[in-house]
């Protein structure tokens, strides 16, 4: 019997995720299994927290929860949840990142990309100008 395949929820302060994911869907198509809660400025704690352990108990093991900063109700309370639920939590969500997540998931469990997602992020932060002189001039 196949592994269920993992899911990813976006955790984000007003609703960008949502935006986010209407996004990607222009680059490679309609993608299942990707979710977004937004953290609203009514909600409380323990109703954002109700909302995504909700989400989260449904997501098969191995999955993925990408948030929008460190430090934040949607990194705290998916930190929180991780304790309880197989799942993995990475912030600094940006659409590199998700389409990464989407892409390695094929593979199974989300869990053991963790390190090679984070970087992955970190390393898609580029100054534009920088890059394009450099490979235009031929330098590295």
């Amino acid at each position: 019997m196949l592994a269920a395949l993992p899911q990813i929820l976006l955790l984000t302060h007003g609703g960008w995720g949502q935006q986010l994911r209407e996004s990607v869907r222009m680059v490679i198509g309609e993608t299942s299994g990707v979710f977004d809660i937004a953290l609203m400025p009514v909600d409380t704690l323990s109703e954002f927290h109700e909302r995504v352990e909700q989400q989260v108990k449904t997501m098969p093991e191995g999955s993925l929860i990408l948030t929008d900063f460190i430090g934040g109700t949607t990194s705290n309370v998916a930190a929180r949840l991780s304790r309880d639920y197989a799942i993995g939590v990475i912030s600094g969500l940006n659409a590199t990142l998700l389409l990464a997540a989407i892409d390695l998931r094929e593979q199974g469990n989300l869990l053991g990309h963790l390190d090679e997602l984070v970087e992955l992020g970190r390393n898609s932060c580029l100054d534009v100008v920088k890059q394009i002189k450099s490979i235009t001039s031929g330098e590295n």
